[in-house]
């Protein structure tokens, strides 16, 4: 099913809910970037890792909705090494590529306890805990 109308608006209620509560250029780009890869591939799934794919290279999930990246650019390591065949873990949308000040500064937002004291891999991981918790409670 289409994620834009034929005057190329998002439809909201086609829109994960996580980006029902984005800015509309965030909308915007998963729709657009979904129904281009639906007409190339055919495939929803496919259609949607590539929507998200486009969508994390310029933004980062913070708890239930997506703000923009300080810089554009691979989220993850797996983004980094792109492809159909993409190998390692996704970051579920935290900019794992950002600095721990940055990734700090997310959880602080987030409450996470003990984020002083976690490294970086500890805080993506805190983040994507709480992302999910977040986002659970907000549907």
């Amino acid at each position: 099913m289409p994620k834009t109308t034929k005057a190329g608006k998002p439809i909201k209620s086609e829109l994960p809910s996580t980006l029902v509560k984005s800015e509309s250029k965030a909308q915007r780009t998963f729709a657009e970037t979904y129904d281009s890869a639906i007409q190339e591939y055919g495939d929803e799934q496919r259609a949607h890792r590539v929507a998200y794919a486009a969508l994390k290279h310029s933004y980062e999930k913070v708890g239930d909705h997506w703000e923009p990246k300080e810089r554009k650019g691979p989220s993850d390591p797996r983004a980094e090494s792109g492809g159909p065949n993409a190998r390692g873990e996704t970051a579920e949308g935290v900019d794992a590529n950002a600095s721990k000040k940055h990734l700090q500064d997310v959880a602080r937002r987030l409450d996470i306890a003990g984020r002083s004291t976690m490294t970086k891999d500890q805080l993506v991981d805190a983040i994507k805990k709480a992302n999910r918790r977040e986002s659970a409670a907000a549907r």
